[in-house]
């Protein structure tokens, strides 16, 4: 759990620079990959968490500015375009709108009551779910996957090991 704003700007910083490196290597051919044919794109998975990030953190009081449209899934580019412009904004709002004490506070959240700091964590952690969901589809659309928490199946070719089953 995160005890200072610091704590969670950190986290944030070291999830948002995995992220990038996963929306970086999205083609706009790719964004139309889907695991059965009713289910979303992989654009719009990455969309849909992309400009979820300034409506879920408004919810919970923290400023950040939405993103215009977020119903239409744009290009690749603008969709890592967005997320760096978000994160940034998300990390600068931290620092001027929350303190230590912030994190602390408690209030209402999908029907419970929690921390902000608990909160902010359910932000990332959604985030990882749907990033892992889209790596699944990039694989599917025959996309190189970046290391993430550990080496890709190409990562560990580039390091001359056969990757573990």
């Amino acid at each position: 759990m995160y005890g200072t704003v610091e704590d969670l700007i950190m986290e944030w910083k070291r999830e948002a620079v995995l992220t990038q490196k996963v929306l970086d290597s999205l083609t706009d051919e790719a964004l139309l990959q889907q695991v059965y044919p009713e289910g979303r794109t992989l654009g719009r998975i990455a969309w849909h968490f992309v400009t979820n990030i300034p409506d879920y953190l408004t919810d919970f009081g923290v400023s950040v500015a939405k993103v215009p449209n977020p119903s239409e899934v744009p290009a690749a580019k603008e969709i890592t375009e967005a997320f760096q412009t978000i994160s940034s904004q998300v990390t600068n709002a931290l620092q001027e709108q929350w303190t230590d004490d912030t994190l602390k506070q408690n209030q209402k959240a999908f029907g419970r009551i929690e921390s902000n700091a608990t909160i902010f964590m359910g932000l990332i952690k959604h985030i990882v779910h749907h990033r892992g969901q889209v790596t699944v589809l990039m694989r599917q659309a025959g996309l190189l996957i970046p290391a993430v928490y550990g080496p890709s199946k190409e990562g560990w070719a580039q390091l001359g090991v056969t990757p573990p089953l």
